[in-house]
């Protein structure tokens, strides 16, 4: 009897135009992280870019206008990146105060990814200016406190989107001051502090007679 040979799995097939897309730009997007959190935006070039990513400059253009356009989308990037810790940290969480105050020590969390921090409140608004750096972060992470804010205090007369940027500005303030050597526990059981009160009920009224 012959003996039977064990078969090849098949070898895959040539990548599609559209997944040599996406690693080309997976890539530079990558290899500008680096180079941006390491060096800095004003002392990264595109050419350094486009050699740390084994990609050519001509490539980089193809996928980006210019440095500050894939700084942009590093940035982006990032940001939805928080946002995805955050809805995986409350998915699970039926309560609207509950899953608040767990989001918001995701948020606390995900911004301690190194670099991330200098990237999204330091370098972004320098770069980009705070409007565009705003609109990032209400697409985001922002944006996930405005909803949180918004079930969790329910019919309260209070201005919500108002409050979202405010209490925005104090966690963006957290996270710098963790990254610049904080106690990150008493930071953040300060936020927690300071979001349980203003999820209190305040006090009723008194009815005019």
């Amino acid at each position: 009897m012959q003996e039977s040979r064990p078969r090849r799995s098949p070898s895959p097939g040539p990548r599609s135009n559209r997944e040599r897309t996406e690693a080309t730009r997976h890539a530079l997007l990558e290899a500008a992280r680096g180079l941006f959190v390491s060096k800095g935006y004003s002392d990264t070039s595109t050419p350094e870019v486009a050699v740390a990513a084994g990609i050519t400059r001509g490539a980089l253009y193809h996928h980006f206008i210019d440095k500050r356009d894939l700084f942009r989308h590093v940035l982006q990037r990032e940001a939805q990146s928080v946002r995805e810790e955050i809805v995986a940290a409350t998915a699970d969480d039926p309560d609207p105060q509950s899953a608040l105050s767990v989001g918001a020590q995701a948020y606390l969390r995900a911004m301690t990814v190194p670099g991330r921090t200098r990237l999204l409140l330091i370098d972004g608004p320098a770069v980009l200016g705070l409007a565009d750096i705003a609109a990032i972060d209400e697409a985001n992470a922002a944006d996930t406190l405005h909803e949180g804010l918004a079930a969790a205090l329910g019919e309260h007369e209070v201005d919500v989107p108002a409050l979202a940027k405010l209490l925005s500005s104090a966690f963006d303030r957290a996270a710098l001051e963790i990254d610049a050597g904080g106690d990150a526990e008493r930071v953040g059981e300060t936020m927690a502090w300071l979001l349980q009160r203003v999820l209190e009920r305040p006090a009723a009224k008194p009815r005019k007679r």
